[in-house]
C-alpha cells in the first residue's frame, strides 16, 4: 500500500506539530507519523494508573512565556480550547530555617524578597533586569524566532551597537561566573542559578552568561496549561486537522525512502510505503535521523560521523515523584510567609551555592546527590487535574541517566529514591506525613528514554549546548538552518536552534525555511534576526 503527501514529518512532538500546522495552513498536504499512541511527545498528561481522575504531567509542566510565542497567536490556539495560567507567586525557594526567596510576576515584589537576604543583591537584580530588557526584546527574541545567523556575521552585527557589545561581553561568561561576579549572598546566588539556569543550561558552559539576566528581564514567567500539558498538543492537533493535515500514531518507521538522491517518503515496519513529493522533515534526534533511518549510502560519511558525535546533556535527565492527595501540601514556612501555600513552582533542598558543585560531581560519577527538587501542586490553580476536592502534586529532580554506570539500575532503585525525596518534601510540608497521600507514581530518567526515544539518555533538551552544538551549528555544522546535506530532508526537533524545552520555536523556524524552499506564501509575519541586529 502506498500514499502520497506533499510532506511527511517524523515524530509528533510539539515542534513537529507546530511545523505541520503552519505548512497545513499553506495548503500543503502533510502527514506526521509517531510510534507513540497519541501525538504530543513531551506534552503528555496521564491518568494515575491506580486512581483514575488524578492527572500527572511526567515530562513537561512549566512552560515559560508560552502565550507570548508567535505560533500561539498565529495558530489561534485559544480558539481550540487552549488556556494558560501564570500564577503571581511564580517561584518560591523554601529553606529549612523557614525563610523563602520568592520570584513574583511583579518585579518589585521579587526585589523586595531578595532584599531580605541582601539589599545590594536586590539592587543589582533590578539593575540587570532593566538593563537586559532591551537586549532580550531587540536581540535575543528575534534571534530565537529566526533561523540562526552565521557566527561571524552575527558577531559583526552585534559589535556595531552598545546593546550588542554588552551582550557579547556577558555571553562570554558561564552562568556560574556571571552569578559569582554580580551577586554576593549565598542563597541569592543559589536561587538565581536554579531558577534561571540549572533547569535549562549547563551552568559551567561559557557562552551562556547572558541566560540569567535575559530570563530576569523577561516580562513573562512560568505558565501552566489548564487541563494539563496535553491540552496544548490537543489544540495543535485540532488546528492541523482543521486545515487538512493528517497524523498517524502507534506506527514504527523502518527507513526514510530516498529516490535519485532525494528524501522521498518513509517505509513502515509493516512494509507500507508513504511517499512525499516535496519534503521529509525529522523531529527526531540526529542519530535516529541520519544513522538509523537514512540508508547509509544516501548520507555523506562526514555527515554520519557528525551525527554519531552529537552529544547529550549530562544534567538534563529528569526523575519525577507524582502523588495523589486528599489535600495540597502545606509548608511549615507558611507560618511566617502565608503566600507560600499558593506558590506555583516550589524549590526544596537547595540551601547553599556550593551544592551545584556537588550535583555536577555526582552526575559525573553516576551517583545520586542529596535531593534538590522543584515541583508544583497543579490543582491549586486548576482543579480539573484531580477528582473534586482532591489534589495532584509532583517534585522533579535532575539525576544521572546511567545510575552507577547503568540505566537499568533505576528499575530497582527508583522507588527507594522516591521515598527519600518524599522524606525531604515531608520535612518542609509536614501535612504530607499525616496520611493524606493516596498514591505515588515514580518515574526515572530511564523511563523517559523508554517513553520518548528521541530524548536519548533521558535528555529532555534533546542535545547539549556544549561541543559547539548551538545556533548555526546545532545540531552540527552543515545542518544548522533546518536544511540537511540530503536534498528534501529537513530537521525540526529540539536538536535544532534554539534547542529543547517547550518553546515550539524549532518547528516555527523550520516552517519558514521549508515554505520558502517550496515557494509557498509565508502567510505569517516572522521576525528577521539579521534586520533586527542591523537596526540596533
Amino acid at each position: 500500500m502506498t500514499a502520497l503527501f506533499d510532506g511527511i514529518i517524523l515524530g509528533a512532538g510539539h515542534n513537529a506539530l507546530v511545523l505541520q500546522a503552519y505548512l497545513s495552513r499553506c495548503g500543503l498536504r502533510t502527514l506526521s507519523v509517531d510510534r507513540a499512541p497519541i501525538p504530543g511527545g513531551g506534552l503528555s498528561t496521564i491518568d494515575n494508573p491506580r486512581l483514575p481522575g488524578f492527572r500527572h504531567n511526567p515530562h513537561s509542566f512549566f512552560h515559560r512565556a508560552l502565550t507570548a510565542m508567535p505560533w500561539y497567536r498565529d495558530l489561534e490556539l485559544e480558539r481550540h480550547g487552549v488556556r494558560y495560567l501564570e500564577p503571581k507567586l511564580n517561584v518560591a525557594m523554601i529553606l529549612r530555617d523557614g525563610r523563602a526567596l520568592e520570584w513574583w510576576t511583579d518585579l518589585d515584589r521579587t526585589v523586595a524578597s531578595c532584599a531580605a537576604f541582601s539589599k545590594r543583591d536586590a539592587d543589582e537584580l533590578r539593575r540587570l533586569a532593566e538593563e537586559f530588557q532591551p537586549i532580550a526584546e531587540k536581540i535575543l527574541l528575534p534571534e530565537a524566532q529566526s533561523p540562526p545567523l552565521e557566527p561571524e556575521l552575527r558577531r559583526k552585527l552585534l559589535e556595531r551597537s552598545a546593546l550588542g557589545r554588552r551582550l557579547l561581553e556577558i555571553s562570554a561568561l558561564s552562568p556560574l561566573e556571571f552569578v559569582t561576579r554580580h551577586f554576593e549572598n549565598d542563597t541569592v546566588r543559589a536561587g538565581l542559578l536554579f531558577f534561571n539556569g540549572l533547569r535549562e543550561v549547563d551552568l559551567r558552559l561559557k557562552g551562556f552568561g547572558h541566560s540569567i539576566p535575559a530570563l530576569l528581564a523577561s516580562r513573562a514567567k512560568a505558565q501552566m496549561a489548564v487541563g494539563g500539558t496535553a491540552s496544548l498538543a490537543r489544540g495543535l492537533v485540532a488546528d492541523i486537522t482543521q486545515h487538512g493535515g493528517e497524523i498517524r500514531c502507534g506506527i514504527e518507521l523502518r527507513r526514510i525512502l530516498v529516490r535519485n538522491g532525494r528524501a522521498a517518503g518513509v517505509e513502515l515496519t509493516t512494509g507500507e510505503q508513504i511517499h512525499a513529493s516535496a519534503f521529509v522533515a525529522s523531529g527526531l534526534n540526529p542519530q535516529q535521523t541520519f544513522l538509523e533511518l537514512m540508508p547509509p549510502e544516501a548520507v555523506p560519511a562526514s555527515v554520519r560521523e557528525k551525527a554519531a558525535q552529537f552529544q547529550y546533556n549530562l544534567l538534563a535527565p529528569l526523575f519525577g515523584l507524582h502523588i495523589a492527595l486528599d489535600e495540597p501540601p502545606r509548608y511549615a514556612a507558611a507560618a511566617q510567609h502565608p503566600e507560600l501555600n499558593e506558590a506555583f513552582m516550589v524549590l526544596i533542598g537547595l540551601e547553599r551555592f556550593d551544592q551545584f558543585h556537588d550535583i555536577v560531581a555526582a552526575h559525573e560519577r553516576g551517583e545520586i546527590p542529596s535531593p534538590v527538587a522543584w515541583g508544583a501542586c497543579p490543582t491549586l490553580f486548576d482543579p480539573s487535574q484531580a477528582p473534586p476536592g482532591k489534589h495532584a502534586a509532583f517534585m522533579w529532580e535532575k539525576l544521572p541517566f546511567a545510575l552507577r554506570g547503568d540505566p537499568t539500575n533505576w528499575a530497582k532503585e527508583k522507588d527507594a529514591h522516591g521515598a527519600r525525596l518524599l522524606d525531604l518534601w515531608r520535612e518542609l510540608a509536614p501535612n504530607l506525613a499525616r496520611g493524606i497521600i493516596k498514591d505515588k507514581l515514580v518515574l526515572s530518567p530511564a523511563d523517559t528514554e523508554a517513553a520518548l526515544p528521541n530524548m536519548r539518555n533521558g535528555d529532555l533538551l534533546v542535545g547539549s549546548f556544549d561541543n559547539n552544538q548551538v545556533g548555526y551549528h546545532r545540531p552540527f555544522a552543515g545542518a544548522g538552518c533546518y536544511r540537511t546535506p540530503v536534498p528534501g530532508l529537513y530537521l525540526c526537533g529540539g536538536s535544532t536552534h534554539p534547542g529543547g524545552n517547550i518553546t515550539g520555536l524549532c518547528g516555527y523556524n523550520a516552517a519558514r525555511v521549508i515554505a520558502a524552499d517550496l515557494d509557498q506564501d509565508v502567510w505569517w509575519n516572522p521576525p528577521n534576526a539579521e534586520e533586527a541586529l542591523a537596526a540596533l
